[in-house]
Parts: C-alpha cells; sequence; structure tokens
C-alpha cells in the first residue's frame, strides 16, 4: 500500500460520506435562459410531492398524443423550449417537470427512485405516452421506469448516462480514489441514497433487460461530449440492435445538444414517424 491510499484508507467513513451528498445533492440551480422563457409561460403548470418536496410540472398542447421530456442532472425542464415548440406545432402535447432541486422545485437533493416515483406518476396521469425524450440522466431515469411499468412507444435518447456504476466508475477515475474508496463509497451510496433497493448496480441500468423493450430508440450523442464519452452511445445501439439508430453530432458538447436546430429536426422527425429506419446505425450531423 503507498502512502497516498494509506492516506486515503485511514479516513474512509468521513471522506465517502461527502462524496456520497454528491450523488443526491445537485452542486448547481440553473435558471431558465432568456430564449427559453417565453415557451414556460406559456405552458399550464402544476406541483406534486415526492418525499416532501415540490415537483413542478409543466404541459402544452391539448393533452392529446403527450410526449415526456426529461432532464438531466443539474439542469431543467426549459432546456427543451425549442423541442417543445416544434413538438406542440406537430400537433403533440409535451409534458415535463423540474425534479427536486432543479429548477422551479423545491428541496435540495433527488435521486433516480425520485425520478422513477414523479415519471409513474405522470403515466397515470396522461397515459401511455407517444414517445419520451429523455438527457442524460434522465434516459436512466427512463429505463428503470420501463422496467416498473412505463409505457411509451418510441425513445430519444440524448447524451445517455448508460448505468448508475457508470457513474461511479467515472467518477471515482476521475479523482483517482483507491480501489479501497471505492468500494467504501458504493457501499455507503446503497445505504444511505438508496436503502432497500436490492441489487441497484445491475437494475440501474439501460442495459438490463433490454431484450423486453421493444420500441424503436433514436440515439443522440455528441462526438465532443465531455461528460459521458461517445462510445456509451454505441454500446446502447449494439445492444437494441434494429431497434436503434444512432444520430451523432460535432461540437455540441453535452449540454448544448438539446437546443442544436438539427437536433431538435431529428427529434421531431422520429417522433412524427414512430419508427427508425432498419439497418441504419449513424447519421453524422454537424454543429
Amino acid at each position: 500500500m503507498d502512502p497516498a491510499t494509506a492516506a486515503v484508507s485511514a479516513v474512509p467513513s468521513d471522506t465517502c460520506k461527502e462524496l456520497v451528498d454528491l450523488f443526491r445533492r445537485p452542486q448547481g440551480r440553473s435558471r431558465a435562459r432568456p430564449d427559453e422563457r417565453a415557451v414556460i409561460e406559456d405552458a399550464r403548470t402544476g406541483e406534486m410531492t415526492v418525499n416532501g418536496k415540490v415537483v413542478i410540472t409543466y404541459r402544452w398542447g391539448s393533452g392529446e398524443r403527450p410526449v415526456l421530456l426529461l432532464h438531466g442532472w443539474e439542469s431543467r425542464a426549459s432546456r427543451y423550449a425549442k423541442v417543445i415548440a416544434r413538438l406542440t406545432e406537430l400537433g403533440y402535447s409535451p409534458v415535463a417537470f423540474d425534479a427536486p432541486g432543479h429548477g422551479e422545485a423545491t428541496g435540495d437533493t433527488t435521486t433516480l427512485v425520485e425520478y422513477r416515483d414523479i415519471i409513474a406518476e405522470l403515466h397515470r396521469t396522461h397515459g401511455e405516452f407517444e414517445a419520451v425524450v429523455a438527457h442524460s440522466f434522465g434516459v436512466l431515469a427512463t429505463f428503470v421506469s420501463l422496467q416498473s411499468g412505463m409505457r411509451t412507444r418510441r425513445m430519444v435518447a440524448i447524451s445517455s448516462v448508460p448505468d448508475f456504476a457508470y457513474l461511479i466508475d467515472k467518477f471515482c477515475t476521475r479523482l483517482r480514489l483507491s480501489a479501497q474508496m471505492k468500494d467504501e463509497l458504493r457501499r455507503q451510496i446503497e445505504r444511505e441514497v438508496y436503502p432497500g433497493e436490492e441489487d441497484m448496480w445491475t437494475r440501474f441500468s439501460v442495459f438490463h433487460k433490454s431484450a423486453g423493450v421493444r420500441i424503436p430508440l433514436l440515439v443522440i450523442h455528441d462526438e465532443e461530449d465531455a461528460t459521458v464519452d461517445a462510445g456509451q452511445a454505441a454500446r446502447i445501439v449494439e445492444a437494441f440492435g434494429d431497434r436503434a439508430r444512432l444520430v451523432t453530432t460535432r461540437r455540441f458538447g453535452h449540454q448544448r445538444i438539446l437546443g442544436a436546430p438539427q437536433v431538435v429536426a431529428e427529434i421531431a422527425e422520429f417522433v412524427a414517424s414512430g419508427a427508425t429506419e432498419p439497418g441504419q446505425k449513424t447519421a453524422a450531423v454537424a454543429g
């Protein structure tokens, strides 16, 4: 054991408590941008309570042909403003929310389980979704919700977080944490953030029971995504085979991709068509 490892291993509990908090507490609450405000102000807003925290919900359109939009970690529903405007023009009824600790919602913590519970309630309210469009952490939440019975006819997965284990692995690699620290971090996340969620490292994954997910899937990822490497998108498409189509973009990164005109067009076309083109794996969209 080298000195650095020994020093870390000597104080795993206190250090891990601080690190665990990062996996339930967003480190920033973004605000609506000027070009998003008109769309948000046009929404019919509502509230629901999850674990004592108020979630803000948004809906547009007539209520027919609902499309659920899921934001990622440290993001908010308004980031879908351009997608919302286009889907509404096409006669769809977008539905979105600000998760606890995000946007206009209350609280300062949230979890994948809370995302799942919010999605379940929206599913009960709106019925089967014409489509789900999800970004980053929202993609993982969608697949966990599909495992729990949420139904949609098709799905768009943007900048996808493939599984919860990926988040831990990347985090530990970035901080150069020891294997002992990583194991302790995983144990504390199990106990403190996801108590009672058995086998979470297997179940909290895009790939868990993927054979049972028969819907068409559009996967969009930027080649220069510094948050989730583009190779994860290729893994997802390989796992879903002819059910999936991959669109790669350039120079949008992890966040700007949501408002890119070409990406908005791809999403709208896919939602409206309701099908992928079998065998077509890659289409490049330049920024």
